[in-house]
């Protein structure tokens, strides 16, 4: 099972200011259906704990930086984020964790699917469980 995937998304470089851009079926491998960001992370706090059923995502550090953790109880991998020109696809079935935010960090996130519940895998206990079963 991968875990994830660095991929580079087109810097373009302009004196005024530089832009980067992310699409669908292109840099992004899905169909985007949700963007949503967080920011404000306290010092020392995580987001994440999660795994998802079937949703892919694609995260960006807009902003600052912050750890990725990726774990399949197998394998476990932290990325670094701290480009705007650079994005994590993490796929289904993968544990996440987010750390280390740094002061004025943003975590981007598109993803692949519209927000549901049932797709989330909350407990880690119950993340091992799923994946003997489904693998």
């Amino acid at each position: 099972m991968n875990l994830g995937e660095l991929i580079n998304l087109p810097k373009i470089l302009d004196p005024r200011g530089n832009l980067t851009v992310a699409e669908q079926l292109r840099q992004v491998p899905f169909a985007i259906s949700r963007v949503y960001w967080t920011y404000d992370v306290p010092s020392g706090e995580h987001r994440g704990g999660h795994a998802h059923r079937h949703c892919r995502e694609f995260i960006v550090a807009a902003s600052g930086s912050f750890n990725v953790t990726l774990d399949n109880t197998i394998e476990k991998r932290t990325f670094l984020l701290n480009h705007p020109y650079q994005g994590l696809l993490v796929e289904t079935g993968v544990w996440r964790t987010l750390e280390d935010f740094s002061s004025g960090a943003v975590c981007l996130v598109l993803a692949e699917d519209l927000y549901d519940e049932s797709d989330y895998i909350r407990e880690y206990d119950e993340y091992v469980n799923y994946l003997r079963a489904n693998l």
